[in-house]
């Protein structure tokens, strides 16, 4: 199935810089219709009232956590089946098996780069 690149992806991370990159690494793999969010609330609600295909998130925010957000998207009938992959800087165990059992779609541990981006899409919008 290929990748509908103009979807809405909404990256959420309450680092500006972060923000930066990973807008320019989707770029670098054609995905342009980006929008940013600086924290879960702020994310909640631009999922609540538009259309986004994926999220990508930061574990480490205040004061929703990515995994929080993860968890309000799961429960929210609207928005339970949007693809959903978190990124963190911590490769720990039982953050990934947090993460699964809130039905996150994918995993990223930073730092990484465009193809290792286009990889995790690639296999999360397969089975989307």
């Amino acid at each position: 199935m290929a990748i509908d690149k103009s979807m809405n992806v909404l990256i959420v991370d309450d680092y500006k810089t972060m923000l930066r990159i990973i807008r320019n690494l989707l770029k670098q793999i054609e995905f342009n219709n980006v929008e940013e969010a600086t924290d879960g609330a702020d994310a909640l609600s631009k999922l609540r009232s538009g259309h986004f295909g994926l999220v990508i998130s930061d574990w480490n925010m205040a004061p929703m956590t990515g995994l929080q957000l993860l968890q309000e998207v799961r429960a929210d009938a609207k928005l339970k089946n949007t693809p959903f992959i978190m990124v963190t800087a911590e490769s720990k165990t039982e953050n990934v098996v947090a993460a699964k059992q809130a039905g996150v779609s994918n995993y990223i541990v930073k730092p990484f780069n465009a193809e290792t981006l286009k990889g995790k899409i690639e296999m999360v919008l397969g089975h989307a």
